[in-house]
């Protein structure tokens, strides 16, 4: 009875306690919103836990430097979407998550949960280029 009371039960206690961080680090964000760009890295990583890490290049003026957004996904169906979406502009849905240890969970802070294809190129504030239904249907036979 004595060893239940103190290594049992104390490993018992940090086991729950443990498992309730881990829960509450999961299922609680701590941002969330939409970056668009063009992805132009995929790669399923790890050598125990895979995850897929992505690279999204974020352009706001031809000619200059692209800020790159590094993003992981959990979802086999999200990384299949973004992999069919690859060469067009696309928005991620991202998640940010905040407190997980290791690379196990994955490489980033932000966790893709859905994309969302653009049929149209901004060029500036208000001025956008639609890409010819012609091109729009092709594209979707192709799918």
């Amino acid at each position: 009875m004595r060893i239940f009371k103190f290594l049992v039960l104390p490993l018992l206690v940090l086991a729950l306690l443990a498992a309730l961080y881990f829960w509450a680090a999961l299922s609680w964000s701590y941002s969330s919103g939409e970056r668009a760009g063009w992805v132009q890295k995929l790669s399923n990583k790890g050598w125990l836990c895979k995850t897929w890490e992505g690279e999204l290049a974020l352009v706001s003026l031809p000619g200059t430097t692209p800020e790159k957004f590094l993003f992981t996904i959990w979802d086999e169906a999200v990384a299949r979407d973004i992999t069919r979406a690859m060469g067009k502009r696309v928005a991620l849905h991202y998640e940010e998550k905040v407190g997980l240890p290791g690379s196990c969970f994955g490489d980033t802070r932000y966790f893709v949960t859905g994309v969302t294809v653009s049929d149209e190129i901004p060029l500036g504030a208000g001025v956008v280029v639609p890409v010819p239904p012609a091109a729009s249907a092709a594209s979707a036979a192709s799918q």
